[in-house]
């Protein structure tokens, strides 16, 4: 006759189970030490750990400009995010200049930032056009707040409305700054460009090299509107008179 019944017996080998489960995953606990001084715990050639297995989610992808959707997976920071993208698209992850979630759109409160929702939708922006453009430092402040992608590219975020940036259209939200008067800033936190705009002395030229996201080749069929906070037609006139530009393919 059975010692336990039936239930007894399979609760005695749950119980067992743990027990073996808790010396797998913490083998020092499963070695006494009967007062003969510290013992190393020794440990079985074919001992296995028990590593559970990490839950796998998946995130839509496009390329802002236009492509298929992709299925991303198995990143843990930004870097591996750009290189799984990369991956993904057949591109370089050094192309990637940031992220924006749910929109194709370069919309700043959209960007990427430290958490990524489940049924969130990415949107990588990678270089398009390259320009030089030369601006002349006529006040303290240039207008401009700059962010990076955690990845090594500074990029402005925001233009303020009626500041020296602002009067010069071809400068955008989201150009990557590459270059202050030939001085590479790849690589460089959002600090270390603001500080260098913020060094140059009132009343100077200087050249920024910048690298524009690219865009939809039907991005161009929309009605033309006015430049940031101005109405069609006003504002943007005084763009040619601050800086010049030149573009490279």
């Amino acid at each position: 006759m059975p010692l336990f019944g039936k239930k007894k017996r399979k609760l005695l080998k749950r119980v067992q189970a743990i027990k073996l489960l808790q010396q797998n995953l913490h083998p020092q606990n499963s070695n006494h030490n009967h007062g003969h001084g510290p013992t190393s715990p020794s440990k079985s050639k074919n001992q296995e750990y028990y590593d559970p297995p990490r839950p796998k989610y998946n995130f839509h992808c496009q390329l802002a400009h236009g492509s298929p959707t992709g299925i991303i997976s198995g990143f843990t920071n930004v870097k591996e995010l750009y290189a799984k993208i990369a991956e993904c698209y057949n591109i370089e992850s050094s192309d990637i200049i940031f992220c924006t979630l749910n929109t194709h759109k370069i919309e700043m409160e959209h960007l990427l930032g430290g958490q990524i929702g489940l049924d969130d939708f990415l949107f990588a922006h990678i270089k398009g056009q390259k320009k030089e453009i030369e601006v002349e430092k006529s006040e303290d402040a240039l207008g401009l707040t700059i962010t990076d992608n955690g990845a090594g590219y500074a990029f402005i975020k925001r233009i303020k409305a009626g500041s020296i940036i602002d009067r010069i259209d071809h400068i955008q939200p989201g150009d990557h700054i590459e270059k202050i008067d030939g001085e590479n800033f790849v690589g460089k936190r959002h600090f270390d460009v603001a500080k260098r705009l913020k060094e140059i002395p009132r009343g100077t030229t200087f050249v920024l090299r910048l690298v524009s996201p690219e865009k939809s080749p039907y991005a161009n069929l929309n009605p033309r509107s006015g430049s940031r906070g101005h109405p069609a037609g006003g504002g943007g006139g005084a763009a040619d008179s601050v800086a010049g530009r030149r573009l490279f393919a």
